[in-house]
């Protein structure tokens, strides 16, 4: 009995020791897996750093398939013109043109939906013209090439010099030679507004623009020349001294108004003989005399780095024998894309005005109009036109006829 006694109070006191134990470990058992507290890990510097370059390339390249995706659904314009054509000279009239000029543009101009003039800057005699129906139409947008008239303007009007930097944006600025010869929009709009549309109208219409440009050429068109500035949401008068807007230039006004700049500043009438008769007793006309001596050396430089660094250095690819000087121009309109290149060669034995201007698709663009100009200027040269060219005599001056 006492056996029996002893061995229920030791049970007791196993009891007494074990059952909280086992209470607890209930206890734990029955909480969730996972804690509510939190709990932060610090990483040391070089795991921070690391992190910091996986976060900025992932986000460098989520930027990067954002900008590829833009790109891949960027709106591209249609054009429906062609830019090649066949048989587009068959009915010109050649009899009173000069053969070799004729002959080299034909050749440079090749399949090309284009038409080529070249003409004589100290007469205003077209030397050929290439595509007649296309040369003598109602005329295109100039695109870049309403940029020589501008820079003329500014220059006379002591606007600007060759040297003068204009702010572009703010941090960037351009003088007119490296404006010109890389075709720089916003500094020719920043021009155009310092002139105002009242000035940049009346140079226009003084240099040619909006009237004929030739002497009782059958078949021409006087372009369009806007009596009022475009609208602001179309750009206004910035537009309009930058890309041309609203302007229709025809590539006899370009191909007069350039060769005044070649001559001195005689804007003279341009006279297309049809027969070997009206050659020989050709007289050259003047329209006006332009008051831009002083602003042409300030232009030339322009004109010179187009075709050396600029938009218009394809041309050397095929010609660098002389010194040619000249602009180009390409826009679009009505899914059209236009391509202009106007230039001028002054040489020792004689002196030539070659303007391009081609109508087409993607193919169609201003530095395509410099190169045929190059291949021109090349076959010229081989040809001797102007080594066969001489000197004017002193007596032309008075056959010159107002």
């Amino acid at each position: 009995m006492e056996t029996i006694g002893k061995s229920l109070w030791r049970l007791t006191l196993v009891l007494c020791f074990t059952l909280p134990v086992i209470a607890e470990a209930a206890h734990v058992n029955t909480r969730p897996l996972t804690s509510s507290r939190s709990h932060s890990i610090s990483e040391n510097a070089k795991a921070r750093k690391r992190i910091s370059r996986l976060r900025k390339a992932r986000r460098s390249s989520s930027q990067t398939s954002a900008r590829l995706l833009r790109r891949h659904h960027r709106y591209h314009e249609r054009f429906f013109t062609s830019s090649y054509s066949t048989d587009t000279f068959t009915d010109d009239i050649t009899e009173g043109e000069d053969a070799t000029v004729r002959a080299a543009a034909i050749e440079a101009l090749g399949n090309m939906n284009g038409t080529v003039v070249a003409m004589d800057p100290n007469t205003g005699r077209v030397l050929a013209m290439v595509n007649q129906k296309l040369a003598l139409s109602a005329g295109a947008q100039p695109c870049s090439t309403i940029k020589v008239p501008v820079a003329l303007a500014a220059l006379s009007e002591g606007i600007v010099t060759k040297a003068t930097l204009v702010p572009i944006s703010r941090h960037y600025s351009l003088n007119m030679t490296t404006a010109l010869a890389h075709s720089n929009n916003a500094y020719f709009e920043a021009l155009g507004r310092k002139l105002g549309f009242a000035r940049v109208h009346r140079y226009s219409q003084m240099f040619g623009l909006g009237e004929l440009a030739g002497y009782q050429i059958q078949g021409e068109h006087r372009g369009v020349y806007p009596t009022t500035e475009i609208p602001q949401t179309l750009g206004g008068v910035g537009r309009m001294c930058s890309y041309g807007e609203g302007i229709s230039m025809t590539p006899l006004q370009l191909g007069a108004l350039v060769s005044a700049v070649a001559n001195g500043g005689t804007l003279y009438y341009l006279q297309h003989p049809e027969d070997p008769q009206a050659a020989a007793d050709f007289q050259p006309r003047v329209k006006r005399v332009l008051k831009i001596d002083r602003a042409i050396p300030e232009l030339a430089d322009g004109l010179s780095g187009a075709t050396h660094y600029g938009t218009a250095r394809r041309l050397r690819m095929d010609f660098s024998a002389e010194e040619v000087l000249g602009k180009t121009g390409t826009c679009s309109h009505a899914g059209t894309r236009f391509g202009w290149f106007a230039s001028y060669v002054n040489t020792d034995a004689g002196d030539i005005v070659i303007v391009v201007f081609l109508r087409g698709g993607r193919p169609t663009f201003g530095p395509k109009a410099a190169g045929i100009a190059g291949k021109m200027y090349q076959n010229l040269y081989q040809h001797s036109f102007f080594a066969a060219k001489a000197t004017l005599p002193k007596s032309l001056d008075e056959k010159i006829q107002p």
